[in-house]
């Protein structure tokens, strides 16, 4: 399984920081997650930007058993 981490507005939305997930890409991890967390989580997502392992990567990417894909929200500062 792989770890779902999630930062900031989309982990309020969610209402956890994290999840396994069961899934063979980024973006069925991602697909899971939506339909767990509804319509604001899946709002959110359209402006997060999408890791795995802590690298930029793109939802097609493979993911097997202890892989991490975090979703980072865009940060403003002030």
């Amino acid at each position: 399984m792989a770890t779902l981490r999630l930062f900031a507005g989309i982990r309020e939305a969610a209402g956890v920081r994290s999840m396994s997930v069961d899934a063979s890409t980024v973006g069925e991890v991602i697909d899971v997650a939506t339909q767990k967390f509804g319509d604001e989580f899946s709002e959110q997502i359209q402006t997060c930007r999408i890791w795995l392992n802590g690298e930029p990567t793109e939802l097609s990417a493979s993911v097997s058993d202890g892989d991490e894909v975090a979703l980072l929200p865009p940060v403003s500062g002030g």
